[in-house]
């Protein structure tokens, strides 16, 4: 047990979200000593928001101290398009950034060595690390809420590609003549099989609302969900294949919003995807374990990991 005679490492983990902040102190055993939750308030404009981490990070730096833990590296991770080498946050529609220091800012307000990160890629190098993914080499976690988007995690290491942009699985095209997707393609992934797509196919053939996990719990019963949920499995089936001749993991982790439907998930979708390969090695298709504070816990990998380095 931690005493007063021995400080605790912790790092600082903020993971942004478009509408709300996970935040926590995180041991370098990986236990989560401490969490807090803050409103993103985007619509305070950018520099509210980058004033808002940079409290928060200050706050959480000043309760280790006040705990007795010694903070030693910052990890903050954000949507969108992010240098991570730099510690830039490139691009982030969600919460208005446009090539903001990120590392630097919250390193002058700390003072901690800062890691930063993408809110995606910080999510999947946690599932594989510690949740659903330990003890596996080549892991792809893709989550399936609003969007879709994957992180290629090998060895324990996420890829981020040359520009940062690596992962986006959601944008491929599986569907050449469906939907607009948000990017100007049509038929992309995450346009025709995440959880937004789900409801809204749904609303398109029978005229009312539907969330995804009540689409899901009419299965059997309505045609109509039988009929959107089938479209979305072979769809996802469909990405998966393109995804498992780019990346070849032995294993795939499903999370997100979609993947709180469990097995009604993923069972047809290991089906559909094993009838669709070749040549290609089936991956195992699994339900990711860490749930919504994934991001957290991989922005404190993150800076764990720069600690190391430095060390």
């Amino acid at each position: 047990m931690t005493t007063a005679h021995e400080p605790a490492d912790v790092v600082v983990s903020i993971d942004v979200g478009g509408t709300g902040m996970k935040c926590a102190l995180v041991g370098t055993d990986h236990r989560v000593r401490h969490t807090e939750r803050h409103a993103t308030g985007r619509e305070r404009g950018p520099q509210a928001v980058l004033g808002t981490i940079l409290d928060v990070a200050a706050g959480l730096a000043a309760t280790a101290a006040e705990r007795g833990w010694r903070p030693v590296g910052a990890g903050v991770v954000v949507p969108g398009i992010v240098n991570e080498a730099d510690g830039i946050a490139t691009y982030s529609s969600n919460i208005g950034f446009r090539d903001v220091p990120l590392r630097q800012e919250v390193h002058a307000r700390t003072g901690l060595p800062t890691a930063v990160g993408h809110d995606v890629r910080a999510s999947g190098l946690a599932e594989a690390r510690l949740g659903a993914g330990r003890g596996r080499r080549h892991v792809l976690v893709v989550p399936i809420g609003t969007g879709i988007a994957a992180a290629h995690v090998v060895d324990g290491a996420v890829m981020a590609g040359a520009h940062g942009a690596a992962g986006e699985i959601g944008h491929i095209v599986v569907r050449p003549a469906g939907p607009l997707c948000g990017c100007g393609l049509r038929g992309c992934l995450e346009a025709v099989a995440s959880a937004s797509a789900v409801e809204r196919r749904y609303a398109e053939l029978v005229g009312t609302p539907a969330t995804a996990a009540q689409v899901a719990g009419r299965l059997g019963t309505d045609k109509h969900a039988d009929r959107v949920w089938a479209e979305t499995v072979d769809a996802l089936a469909d990405g998966l294949l393109t995804g498992q001749a780019l990346y070849d993991p032995e294993l795939v982790v499903i999370g997100g919003g979609l993947a709180e439907s469990g097995e009604t998930l993923l069972a047809p979708l290991r089906d559909a995807l094993g009838k669709k390969v070749t040549f290609h090695r089936v991956p195992e298709i699994v339900r990711a374990e860490l749930g919504d504070e994934s991001g957290s816990l991989g922005a404190a990998l993150i800076a764990l990991d720069l600690v190391g380095e430095r060390a």
